[in-house]
């Protein structure tokens, strides 16, 4: 009896950044661009290195501005992604958490970011990023449990792992799906990424093609 072959499998190939282009920056969700192609929203505490991940993944060093001085991003920033082939929005939110602004500027940011995420109907996915070095923060956990009454989808993205020994940074890990765990039933999805050596962009961008493919 002739040998059993198995099948084989093609291995998926990079996703690739073709382009990427600006758009606008919104004050709220009414300027925003028309909602006609898959958006990804990028959000996290000040500081978190937000614009660095992006220029990452972007494969752009100047994309999107990076600051010392937490706050840097203040509307909503629209960037158009490989407009001839498969396009979509990477989408930059302002930061939360240390940014030192009046009480009342971080208010009408925060009115303008949960405005845009709870009404924007081609938002496909919230990217919520997380300093891996830093214990659960009562803000970032209050933000994902708004997102999970209103029944926006997130996933969670864990910045700066090159900053930690990997033992640290899984306990840390460990340490935050627990705390994570006393509130949700499960968890979302979780990427771990290194902007210092791209960790994790493979990863986020072929997630990101597969969920565009059910767009």
């Amino acid at each position: 009896m002739a040998e059993e072959t198995q099948p084989l499998i093609a291995k998926s190939l990079p996703v690739k950044i073709s382009s990427v282009e600006f758009v606008i920056s919104s004050p709220n969700i009414d300027k925003c661009p028309k909602p006609i192609f898959p958006e990804y929203a990028f959000i996290g505490r000040s500081n978190v290195g937000k614009s660095s991940l992006i220029n990452m993944l972007m494969e752009r060093r100047h994309l999107a501005k990076t600051s010392s001085t937490p706050g840097k991003t203040q509307l909503i920033n629209h960037f158009l992604v490989n407009k001839a082939t498969k396009p979509w929005y990477l989408v930059d939110l302002p930061g939360f958490g240390y940014a030192r602004v009046p009480k009342k500027i971080a208010e009408n940011w925060m009115g303008m970011i949960k405005g845009y995420l709870a009404n924007r109907d081609t938002l496909m996915c919230v990217l919520m990023l997380i300093d891996v070095r830093h214990a659960p923060q009562k803000n970032d956990l209050e933000f994902m449990e708004w997102m999970g009454e209103k029944g926006i989808p997130f996933v969670m993205v864990f910045t700066k792992l090159d900053k930690l020994t990997p033992a640290k940074a899984e306990e840390a890990m460990t340490t935050y799906k627990t705390e994570m765990l006393k509130v949700w039933e499960s968890l979302p999805e979780i990427f771990v990424t290194s902007s210092a050596n791209n960790s994790g962009r493979e990863e986020i961008l072929n997630f990101i093609d597969s969920v565009n493919e059910k767009y």
